[in-house]
């Protein structure tokens, strides 16, 4: 009785599945169909590898319910089934070398050029990993890979097949294989070789994206935030040394052509009238902190029509992404040239940059191109205005203040003295030639100097830095009477973050990013920074936040600073030797200091002279940053080496030069021939020295011998 009742449920059970469920197992067919279709069709371009991954997991399990698999997949038909997804991707790949090699260029612009060279690089990769096909670690690819679904296990990639133009499918679908989902292949190959990671080197960029000029050479907002993502990726995922992949070296040339043509009819200080309703934001120092200034825009906003933007100079050096930061607002210039304002800040020059790593970065990043690319940055630092007047009451400068053209030296005085300098006005600053690389020191253009360089002090007057022989001391007296003067309500500069500020208990530490330097009746004056946990590269950190500032209409004069954290970002190598520790910053303005400073990238510590040898000249105004030292290393006979001073030499070969050879050219020969003198004084007397000493050798083993055979 028990047996027939349970043989009728079972009847019951198997009448109920086949005629109730089958329209609910229809309906969840058809929705994985769907699922199928939105996959295929989807592109995977912008998406990351754990979203690739996920989303062919998805189209797998979907795909199982659709096909009705009864049963699971082995470890060994997944092993099998990658496999023959690699050497499908590589049949498609030395097609694709094939075909381009028989392609002819001649009607491509460079642009395209590089496109189909980077296809062929990219192919290139893929094939010439080929000859890693021992599998040694297939359980724990199959773990990794294998998947389930109300028991059933399916294998992502297990049906590929390859079109008749080399194009990869996946498992039939219309969906390609994109190069994001290639880093699925590189694992493989890794777990191939029975290591869980195949070192860097041998790989291609696991980061495959890059960016093209506009076809119609108009930057869109869309397209700058493609950049910016683009170069945000690129610095997780790729060396610096394959930058020049994602940025083309055509692609900052058209840019940096388009922000000059721009930048060059902007006058030397810009007049920034805002409508209603709209504000302006005052960014510091940047200092080639590229994540700092995605946090900005992304905390912020995007400048607008109602959002201006003022940045302040100094954008880069000191830190890994100088080039980023500098392409970015030279992008956001072209598209907005009416909402960004660049102004030039001291880094931007050839001296700093030679001195301070830009110009490594630069290099770095586009190798054999490096210094073409370099060549067109220094040409849009000469183009950057030097200050902004917003709103008719706030005065914007790197630096600050500046001298009157009446007052500025038109050479150098041989010998110190005091100099009358008196206070330039805005006048005077437009009258300026900007067009130099680097700061004049002498002449008009001590202007273009002073404006970058120069420093507030708490002492009243206005006076020539000599320890650095760039720029100013200016004091409240200075402040209030230019404020005065050009009826202005509120002064805001850069150029010193923390480790400026050190020592200097008279004025705010730059900690939080900003300070109040002067206060007076007619206004005030702030100090702001915005590279926060500075300097990047370096033994010393400040753990110092960064600023900005807004100005809001129509009560410019009234500003509100904000302070910030360093942004999350990827750790770098630097591209120089940076030590905060080494340069005491709060004795830069010494003339103990910087007697040599102006004159190699060696530090005054390291570098040293004898008396009566001291250069009385500058070498950078030859454009010779890294002049020759008096102390040298020499062999210390042991193996190793040892630091040499350099005696002067009593008589030098080539002196006295000749009557027509005029200064500074004069002094700096002078001080080669007399160094090259003293060098080879040096190395005559060692080898003296060291004939002596074998000589004396061979005496005394001349005597053992001789006393040994008596």
């Amino acid at each position: 009785m028990w047996n027939g009742k349970v043989q009728l449920a079972s009847t019951v059970e198997l009448y109920f599945t086949e005629t109730v469920m089958d329209p609910e197992r229809e309906r969840i067919k058809s929705g994985c169909q769907k699922i199928l279709e939105g996959i295929d069709s989807m592109s995977l371009v912008n998406l990351d590898d754990q979203q690739v991954h996920s989303l062919v997991m998805m189209r797998e399990i979907a795909r199982g319910v659709v096909d009705d698999r009864d049963r699971k997949v082995t470890k060994n038909d997944v092993l099998s089934a990658l496999r023959n997804s690699i050497e499908k991707m590589v049949c498609a790949s030395r097609d694709i070398i094939e075909v381009i090699s028989r392609v002819s260029f001649e009607g491509l612009d460079d642009q395209r050029v590089h496109l189909v060279l980077r296809m062929k690089e990219i192919a290139h990769g893929i094939a010439d990993k080929q000859a890693r096909a021992a599998i040694t670690r297939h359980d724990m690819l199959a773990e990794q890979v294998a998947v389930g679904y109300d028991g059933i296990g399916y294998s992502p990639m297990a049906e590929s097949a390859k079109t008749s133009n080399g194009d990869v499918l996946i498992d039939g679908g219309q969906g390609m294989i994109n190069e994001n989902e290639m880093l699925e292949v590189e694992h493989v190959l890794g777990l191939e070789n029975g290591i869980d990671e195949v070192p860097e080197s041998l790989l291609p960029s696991s980061f495959q994206q890059f960016l093209l000029w506009p076809p119609d050479d108009c930057i869109t907002l869309e397209w700058v935030q493609d950049m910016m993502f683009t170069l945000e990726q690129a610095s997780q995922k790729m060396l610096p040394s394959e930058f020049y992949h994602v940025i083309p070296s055509i692609l900052v040339d058209k840019l940096t052509d388009s922000a000059r043509s721009i930048l060059c009819k902007e006058p030397n200080c810009v007049e920034i009238n805002c409508q209603e309703d709209s504000r302006v934001i005052v960014v510091g120092d940047i200092h080639g902190q590229f994540y700092d200034l995605l946090f900005l825009f992304k905390h912020i906003g995007m400048p607008s029509e109602s959002q201006v933007y003022v940045f302040n100079g100094n954008y880069v050096d000191k830190g890994a992404w100088g080039l980023e930061v500098f392409l970015v607002l030279l992008a956001l210039k072209v598209l907005m040239p009416n909402r960004v304002y660049l102004l030039r800040g001291n880094h931007e020059s050839r001296y700093c940059t030679a001195r301070y790593g830009f110009k490594k970065e630069v290099r770095t990043k586009y190798g054999g191109q490096g210094e073409d690319v370099y060549n067109k940055c220094l040409e849009c630092f000469k183009e950057l205005p030097l200050a902004s007047v917003i709103g008719g009451c706030v005065y914007t400068a790197h630096g600050g203040l500046f001298r009157s053209i009446k007052a500025a030296p038109l050479r150098k005085p041989k010998r110190k003295k005091t100099q009358r300098v008196d206070l330039g006005s805005l006048t005077e600053l437009s009258e300026v030639k900007r067009s130099s690389v680097d700061c004049p020191h002498e002449g008009p253009s001590v202007l273009l100097s002073d404006v970058v360089w120069s420093k507030p002090s708490k002492k009243d007057g206005l006076r020539d830095n000599t320890g650095r022989k760039l720029g100013l001391w200016w004091g409240p007296d200075c402040t209030e009477a230019f404020l005065k003067q050009n009826r202005l309500k509120l002064i805001i500069r850069s150029h010193e973050g923390p480790d400026a500020r050190v020592g200097q208990d008279d004025f705010g530490d730059m900690l939080c990013g900003y300070s109040l330097d002067h206060d007076g009746e007619s206004g005030k004056l702030y100090t702001l920074f915005s590279a926060p946990d500075y300097p990047q590269f370096g033994k010393r950190r400040y753990n110092n936040e960064g600023a900005y500032a807004i100005l809001k209409s129509p009560d410019f004069e009234s500003p509100s600073f904000h302070s910030f954290k360093s942004a999350e970002r990827p750790k770098v190598d630097p591209y120089i030797y940076y030590d905060a520790d080494e340069m005491d910053f709060s004795k830069l303005d010494s003339p103990q200091m910087n007697a040599q400073a102006s004159t190699s990238g060696i530090s005054s510590a390291q570098r040293s002279y004898p008396a009566g040898v001291m250069p009385e000249f500058d070498f950078a105004a030859l454009g010779i940053y890294n002049a020759p030292s008096w102390n040298v290393q020499l062999p210390d006979g042991s193996g190793g080496t040892q630091a040499v001073q350099l005696p002067r030499a009593p008589l030098v070969e080539g002196l006295p030069l000749p009557q027509n050879i005029q200064e500074p050219h004069k002094a700096a020969y002078e001080y080669l021939f007399e160094l090259i003198a003293s060098l080879k004084l040096v190395l005559m007397n060692r080898e003296t020295d060291n004939r002596t000493s074998q000589s004396a050798l061979r005496g005394r083993a001349r005597k053992r011998k001789g006393g040994s055979s008596n």
